[in-house]
């Protein structure tokens, strides 16, 4: 490779900017902003085919490095070398050796290789060597003027939020008919957009898309990280969900607009917490490691990284730079593709100063920045750290992943528990959470299963997890999962076990369509996805985690339609307000009013539920007959589990577990 030092183009590089930070086209050039406390000296390298030119940056303004390059233009590679003190018992690991990807790169050319010890070491810390001709290099990229059509945000109010999980290439891959399966572009296409129109999903949370890598241990045994959970580049399109990587941006926002025109958000999964550095044994030095550890990463007073994600390293959002760079990033989302929210992975880390404070700085700051008002902002409210649960400790306006909900109904359903008080509870939106810190039910997404578990088919056939296609020998993934496989592991023939199942599943999905609060669906569970008991698919990008649709349950799908219409009919599950004796009565199976010993009851499994003396649901938590004498009125049944005649007069008697949904019609039936 040949070097130049320097001069570019027979101009020397001036002072400019130290902000905005990352590289900014201006000027007939582009300017050049970098951020670094501790750093001597930051060398600014452009390449031009085999040629790499040199140029330090000239100016310093705050800890940012600052330099404008006249006559260079969008497209244009790069990245910095940095120079300083080697002291890793302060975190300090400066080496000037290992080209370094801009934290700010809106584009990334190439993805760096360490599939074995030999190709890890040209990108490892200590090593000598320079890595120019195999690191990944950041692109300059201009923004070009894109036609929106008028685009706005459809802005759901929070109590008409229907939440649809969903990766971008695993949704489409495998469906039938679609152009460009898999990629930006098939989310785009007009009968994946109706399919979720009609099943009636307001938001798609989109598994990460920024630039993401794969772990060391995943090259080593040729997987890849299919979730994306391991981002090297916060502003950076994933090309490789792109039907045509070189205009992977633009088809993300033909996406977003689509889906705009058809009334649904885009939620995008973002990942702060850390970054695909790893750990300081796998020693990866691509970006942050070498500008600046101990202002990215949180770490203990001998530079040992502190890692609270379980991912090697936590990046130290308390920080004032580290806080700028997060903002920065969510306002490109949504200024520049029109991105409706965010769900924060690892959420606690947010708040972490180290300990966790629901006021801390990046709370704060979020909370007053206009570009972010009216976003939806969601919060994985846990990471593995000392104090890392804060469920309900998040402030306004972040909603939050609800596990409660989802362990509690899973137990109500599929174990023993017969629990009535803590079912309820979590229908009406977990009260005993949220509202005692003035929080409305919408700030607890509701959840059975994420891309994080088994399926929710895989939720009623498997006892146990079987990750074994992932080569940690079954080690990793939860092993408390709440399953219950009905009588047989697995895929079976026996008729009685997949009725079974297919009833419980009904009943897991009415609890949670029509339970108060933000309701959150993982792709694939309305159709009766497996991931084969796969319940850690995170390596797996294959037919294992791609959605099955030539199998897919279109009996359980209209049900899921059903339900999802029900949940608009209902005004009280539109409101987004806590449920009082006024609206709601919680009625045993004699059509009587709850009483102490009722609650208390762990056998009858049982209750009503009249909301607003117009609906009223009959939930058999029993696999077995249950006959409840209804309350006063002229009841017609909306909505049962299977397509059986109902009698509700007097009394309607179920024959096994489920809910049943009816209406009062002020008829003679």
């Amino acid at each position: 490779m040949t070097l130049l030092r320097q001069h570019h183009n027979g101009a020397e590089i001036s002072g400019g900017l130290p902000y905005p930070l990352g590289a900014t086209v201006r000027d007939g050039g582009v300017n050049f902003a970098v951020f670094s406390s501790s750093a001597e000296k930051i060398e600014l390298c452009l390449f031009e085919g085999g040629t790499e030119t040199r140029i330090t940056l000239p100016a310093k303004s705050g800890g940012v490095f600052h330099g404008f390059v006249p006559n260079i233009a969008a497209g244009q590679r790069y990245g910095y070398r940095v120079y300083g003190t080697h002291y890793p018992e302060l975190g300090l690991l400066f080496n000037p050796q290992k080209l370094l990807l801009d934290p700010y790169a809106k584009a990334v050319d190439g993805k760096p290789q360490y599939r074995n010890e030999r190709e890890l070491a040209h990108f490892h810390y200590r090593n000598g060597s320079d890595n120019a001709a195999v690191a990944p290099k950041s692109v300059v990229v201009e923004e070009q003027p894109f036609d929106w059509e008028n685009d706005r945000h459809p802005n759901t109010p929070w109590a008409q939020t229907v939440i649809y999980e969903a990766h971008v290439k695993g949704l489409t891959k495998l469906m039938p008919d679609v152009q460009h399966a898999g990629t930006y572009a098939a989310l785009a296409d007009g009968r994946v957009i109706g399919r979720l129109k009609a099943l009636g999903i307001t938001a798609v949370e989109l598994l990460p898309i920024q630039t993401h890598l794969d772990e060391y241990h995943l090259q080593q045994r040729g997987l890849s990280n299919y979730w994306g959970y391991n981002t090297c580049s916060h502003f950076a399109v994933e090309t490789g969900y792109a039907a045509d990587p070189q205009q992977a941006a633009n088809e993300l926002r033909r996406a977003v607009k689509a889906l705009h025109q058809a009334g649904i958000e885009v939620i995008l999964d973002v990942v702060y917490n850390h970054t695909a550095e790893q750990d300081l044994d796998v020693g990866l030095m691509l970006c942050q490691r070498g500008i600046d550890s101990p202002a990215w990463y949180w770490q203990d007073g001998e530079g040992r990284l502190c890692n609270w994600t379980g991912c090697g390293n936590t990046v130290q959002i308390a920080g004032h730079n580290a806080t700028r760079w997060v903002m920065d990033s969510l306002r490109y989302w949504v200024q520049s593709f029109h991105i409706d929210g965010f769900r924060f992975d690892l959420g606690t880390v947010l708040g972490r100063e180290p300990d966790f404070h629901s006021n801390a700085r990046f709370f704060q700051t979020a909370r007053q920045d206009p570009v972010l008002a009216g976003r939806k902002l969601i919060v994985e409210p846990w990471d593995i750290g000392a104090g890392g649960y804060s469920l309900g400790q998040f402030p306004y306006p972040f909603a939050e992943w609800n596990d409660r909900f989802r362990d509690d109904m899973r137990a109500f359903w599929l174990q023993d528990s017969g629990n009535v008080g803590i079912f309820a509870e979590r229908l009406a939106g977990s009260s005993d959470i949220f509202q005692a810190r003035s929080r409305q039910p919408s700030a607890g997404v509701n959840f059975i299963t994420a891309h994080d578990g088994f399926t929710l088919q895989d939720l009623v056939s498997y006892n146990d997890k079987h990750n074994e296609a992932n080569g940690e020998g079954n080690r990793d993934g939860h092993s408390h999962n709440l399953s219950w496989n009905h009588g047989a592991e697995g895929e079976t023939d026996d008729a009685a076990v997949n009725l079974a199942r297919s009833r419980t599943v009904k009943a897991l999905l009415a609890s949670l369509l029509l339970s108060n609060g933000t309701p959150m669906l993982t792709a694939g569970d309305e159709s009766g996805n497996s991931q084969q008991g796969n319940n850690n698919g995170y390596c797996q990008d294959n037919e294992i985690c791609w959605l099955d649709w030539h199998r897919r349950n279109e009996e359980r799908e209209q049900y899921t339609r059903e339900l999802l219409a029900v949940r608009r009919e209902i005004p009280l599950l539109n409101e987004d307000v806590w449920w009082s004796s006024r609206r709601v009565q919680w009625l045993n199976s004699d059509g009587l009013e709850m009483k102490s010993r009722d609650w208390d009851d762990r056998t009858a499994k049982a209750l009503q539920i009249r909301i607003d003396n117009k609906w009223l649901l009959l939930v058999n938590g029993k696999h077995s007959p249950q006959t409840f004498v209804l309350p006063h009125g002229r009841w017609v049944c909306r909505l049962a589990p299977e397509d059986v005649p109902v009698s509700v007069q007097p009394e309607c008697s179920v024959s096994h577990a489920g809910i049943w949904i009816f209406v009062e019609t002020g008829e003679t039936v």
